[in-house]
């Protein structure tokens, strides 16, 4: 028997938190809800849900405290959701570790959508190094340190190979350059925000000396990159 996949809501307004859930159960997804920020990160770190749904402001704690606090300890998936709609807000949440982001008034079942499609890509990175291994494939050995497509070596450097692999393991998601330095490169100071740059060129270009048509490095204007397979 297939184990439902479980979403914790983390939301002060009841009706909103109900419709949200509704929604979830008629996509056979389990949601149970919170409605204040003071035991979210207790909650989130002790239960393990699949994903967060997140209101910015909350009573007790807000929002991105709570994300910054979740995520130095956890890679849950974090979907923000806020009546706020200025740009340095959404950038802040991403800055943070946030997965997706959400504006008010939004459609539940676009909600839903946004889950499932984060579940998915969450599902896939769990089992990167044993998915397809059909021709294209690119798979990355983190024994030996070796990137390969179709079996074809890349012969990336250590720091290409932590930084694709930081990439890697979290298809969807993006990374701002400060987040990819604190992942691929912790305690290395010989590092910078804009060597990440060029370190993205040069697997783009090993990448496509192997397989022309390969775009898996996505670039996010203002913001950095994502992996996506």
């Amino acid at each position: 028997m297939t184990t439902k996949q479980r979403i914790l809501i983390v939301e002060d307004e009841p009706v909103l938190a109900d419709v949200i859930k509704d929604y979830l159960r008629q996509a056979d997804i389990e949601a149970t809800v919170l409605n204040d920020g003071i035991s979210a990160v207790e909650t989130i770190l002790s239960t393990k849900p699949d994903l967060v749904i997140l209101d910015l402001m909350l009573p007790g704690k807000d929002g991105l405290t709570i994300c910054r606090e979740v995520r130095a300890k956890s890679d849950v998936p974090i979907i923000l959701e806020t009546a706020k709609v200025e740009e340095i807000d959404r950038l802040l949440g991403l800055e943070l570790g946030a997965d997706d982001y959400l504006c008010k008034p939004f459609s539940p079942r676009e909600l839903v959508a946004r889950v499932k499609a984060i579940l998915r890509r969450t599902a896939r990175s769990r089992t990167a190094r044993e998915c397809d291994t059909s021709e294209g494939a690119l798979l990355l050995d983190q024994e030996s340190w070796i990137a390969t497509i179709d079996g074809t070596n890349l012969n990336l450097t250590r720091r290409e190979f932590q930084l694709l692999l930081a990439l890697y393991s979290r298809p969807g998601r993006v990374f701002s350059r400060s987040q990819l330095l604190d992942l691929a490169f912790p305690g290395d100071s010989e590092v910078f925000d804009r060597t990440i740059d060029s370190h993205i060129k040069n697997i783009r270009s090993k990448v496509k000396s192997v397989d022309p048509n390969c775009e898996a490095i996505r670039s996010v204007y203002g913001v950095g990159y994502a992996f996506d397979r």
